[in-house]
């Protein structure tokens, strides 16, 4: 991992991200593979973003004798904001198959780029947990933003948001925003055009991935 320019923004910094980057922002990729490879990434990421997750120790065991070993000491929920983010939730569940998910939906206005949001379901319990928010493009910030706002509001404590590609604008704002929630990508992008779509970025990770 390395420490991007912006405080509490980590970049993965590993030739498999790097790789695996490479594909998704192909404009040749098949849905197939594109699916496939945002799966992977996210497991990726989500290694570096789940590092300091808290630990308790217990006995185990083992078919030759008793030793110590560990556990997650927190539940853990995952919230992807609708739709993009359900490729990533799903592919969360492959290494944090004890999950939970909420979900946020969220859209954006094509004139002012505002996010509207539509739909919030969360675990009761959220303040209990480790709460990680999943969203393949942080490139206004502004989603990203006003989702973690609802999931403060719905007693979240500990949060991190984890996107594929960023971009330094959209970054810098959701810092700015929630400087006490740590920024886990796999690349970090220049900027946006006129549109508001981070360059080069990768796309409109939703049409590519549900292909609608």
């Amino acid at each position: 991992m390395v420490e991007a320019s912006i405080p509490g923004c980590v970049v993965v910094d590993h030739p498999l991200v790097k790789s695996k980057i490479a594909i998704l922002r192909n404009k040749e990729t098949s849905r197939e593979v594109f699916r496939r490879t945002l799966h992977e990434l996210t497991a990726l990421v989500a290694f570096a973003a789940t590092r300091d997750l808290p630990l308790e120790e217990l006995d185990i065991e083992t078919p030759l004798a008793i030793c110590r070993g560990h556990r997650l000491a927190c539940p853990v929920t995952i919230v992807p904001i609708l739709r993009a983010g359900l490729g990533m939730a799903e592919a969360m569940l492959a290494v944090l198959p004890q999950a939970r998910i909420g979900h946020i939906g969220m859209y954006r206005d094509e004139k002012t780029f505002e996010p509207k949001r539509y739909y919030f379901k969360a675990p009761p319990d959220l303040a209990e947990t480790e709460v990680f928010l999943v969203d393949p493009m942080l490139a206004t910030g502004n989603s990203a933003a006003d989702a973690v706002t609802e999931l403060k509001a719905f007693g979240a404590r500990h949060l991190r948001l984890m996107a594929l590609v960023g971009c330094v604008q959209g970054v810098e704002l959701f810092r700015r925003k929630h400087p006490d929630v740590p920024v886990f990508l796999a690349a970090l992008d220049p900027g946006l055009n006129e549109k508001a779509y981070i360059v080069p970025g990768l796309g409109d990770a939703g049409d590519r991935y549900f292909g609608t």
